[in-house]
């Protein structure tokens, strides 16, 4: 798919985004092995979060999925049922992860594979603390899918993350509910806490304090009825796009503010960014709120060590606002962007370099130079969800339309991306 977008004048309007992915992922994984039943509202629409519930299904859960809300009806925690075929996680290196740690303490075999692009993402980083609580797990050339995960009895261990991730972390946490005994995992900065608030939800025994979090394993997990919050991730390509925008107001209602993840608000209210949060509210433990923002002249800034691991997933995004920025913007640590769907340090170069754009490129990061203008191009996704609806972002203030090729790549997260720009442009 081919995507074409002229320059717009402004964003006005109020939109609802779907479910924060992470959080959905999540949801619909424990609530596969809670008993009982649990209905998740507002269920992120992408391919990635389809795919979660594809393998639960492949793995005998019942799932019956109606727009955005899903019921699931679990069996407990040794509810799930050797699946006959290769579980296919499709484009979602969060499925494959996650999922991975539950599948460690089940009395039988899986198989995980994904579609190229997941096929060369390293999965050694969970292989490694998986194996030393007893499962065995293969993958060719040692570390790369497809996996076969041999369950086992598993042991609690204590593990310290040689690099800060969420889903290694909550893959720790999930096999950690199959252990006998407490699973503790150190991280070295802090990451999204979206596991152990839900791990809470379900009625697992989680604590957490100085980066260390404990999970007692064989808790008695109960479904439950919970909404997803808006992906705050995904509203990232729409507060850019309106803070680049002369004029632009826009509101976005229900967004998840989780404080591990405000760090997108806090950067770019540094930046000089009108952001405002005219409500605020707690749902099943997780923050969220209606954020409004107003077309804004930003500096730039650099984003660096903690930092860094916080805004991973916004990088792409935030390079386009940085070009167009006062000060330009400098990313440093950030090698873990090199593994992702695509290698987004070089995916976002050549995008950038396309539209004219100086872009100085480092091993683990970049840096932009601002005041710059975007030239009319035709620009490429390469299969990436965040390359894809980052360009969209770039295209609405270039000089003329530009094309995205593979644009459909932004299904993987938002099927609607595209249709709810267009919506909210003038």
């Amino acid at each position: 798919m081919t995507q074409r977008i002229s320059p717009a004048g402004r964003l006005r309007g109020c939109l609802r985004l779907p479910g924060d992915k992470s959080i959905s992922h999540r949801y619909a994984l424990l609530a596969a092995i809670a008993e009982g039943p649990s209905r998740i509202r507002n269920y992120a629409s992408g391919a990635d979060c389809q795919s979660t519930l594809g393998c639960l299904r492949a793995l005998g859960v019942p799932v019956e999925q109606q727009d955005s809300e899903v019921l699931i009806r679990g069996g407990g925690l040794d509810g799930l049922r050797e699946p006959a075929e290769t579980l296919d996680a499709g484009n979602s290196g969060s499925t494959m992860r996650m999922l991975a740690g539950i599948l460690a303490g089940q009395a039988f075999t899986s198989r995980m594979s994904g579609d190229e692009s997941l096929s060369r993402r390293p999965m050694d980083r969970i292989m490694r603390p998986l194996q030393a609580m007893g499962a065995s797990i293969q993958a060719r050339d040692g570390r790369y899918p497809p996996l076969a995960i041999r369950g086992a009895r598993l042991g609690a261990i204590e593990y310290d993350l040689p690099v800060a991730s969420a889903q290694v972390k909550t893959c720790v946490l999930l096999a950690g509910l199959y252990a006998e005994g407490v699973t503790r995992v150190r991280e070295p900065v802090r990451t999204r806490d979206h596991t152990e608030i839900a791990l809470r939800e379900f009625g697992a025994e989680v604590e957490a304090q100085n980066r260390v979090i404990a999970v007692r394993g064989r808790p008695r997990l109960l479904g439950r009825d919970l909404t997803a919050p808006g992906d705050l991730s995904t509203a990232a390509f729409f507060l850019a796009a309106a803070l680049l925008l002369l004029d632009s107001s826009l509101i976005i209602q229900n967004v998840g503010l989780n404080p591990t993840r405000s760090a997108l608000l806090d950067f770019l209210v540094s930046m000089g960014a009108d952001i405002r949060i005219p409500r605020l509210a707690e749902q099943a433990g997780e923050l969220a709120g209606d954020l409004e923002v107003r077309s804004s002249r930003v500096r730039g800034g650099v984003i660096e060590k903690e930092l860094t691991a916080a805004l991973i997933d916004e990088i792409p995004v935030l390079a386009v606002l940085g070009a167009a920025s006062q000060e330009g913007l400098v990313v440093r640590d950030a090698a873990e962007l090199r593994i992702k769907e695509t290698d987004r340090i070089a995916t976002l170069a050549e995008n950038l370099r396309r539209m004219g754009v100086t872009i100085e490129v480092a091993p683990d990061g970049f840096r932009v130079p601002g005041r710059q203008s975007f030239r009319a191009a035709e620009l490429d996704s390469f299969g990436d969800h965040r390359i894809a609806m980052a360009c969209a972002v770039a295209a609405l203030v270039a000089d003329g339309e530009s094309t995205i090729a593979d644009a459909g790549a932004a299904a993987v997260s938002f099927p609607g991306f595209f249709q709810t720009l267009a919506e909210v442009r003038e």
